[in-house]
């Protein structure tokens, strides 16, 4: 159970965000189950800014972003008590479920 990450494309390899830093990402968020998508930052046409490892995301979100280094995209696979547990999430995310998500590191503030 967790987080696990497949890298689609490589970043700079040498600048990880720490926890407290603000981040700037792109994300697209599905249901593992059938590949539907909830939500993701570019349909709204802004990247999504947050604080990294200070419990303003899902755990699967502040385990598997701090892996990734400036400019990374990667496929984050999140189990459920890493995502949203079971209460899900918005009448989007049903109880329990397991969640995907590609997301690319843009920013580190």
């Amino acid at each position: 159970m967790g987080v696990t990450k497949d890298i689609v494309q490589a970043g700079d390899g040498q600048t990880y965000p720490k926890p407290g830093d603000k981040l700037t990402m792109h994300y697209h968020g599905t249901l593992q189950s059938n590949g539907q998508k909830f939500d993701a930052s570019r349909d709204r046409g802004r990247p999504f800014q947050f604080t990294i490892g200070v419990g303003q995301v899902i755990r699967g979100w502040d385990e598997g972003v701090m892996t990734m280094s400036l400019g990374e995209k990667a496929m984050l696979h999140i189990t459920s008590d890493y995502g949203y547990g079971p209460r899900g999430a918005g009448g989007v995310i049903p109880p329990n479920a397991d969640l995907d998500f590609e997301v690319e590191l843009l920013k580190i503030n």
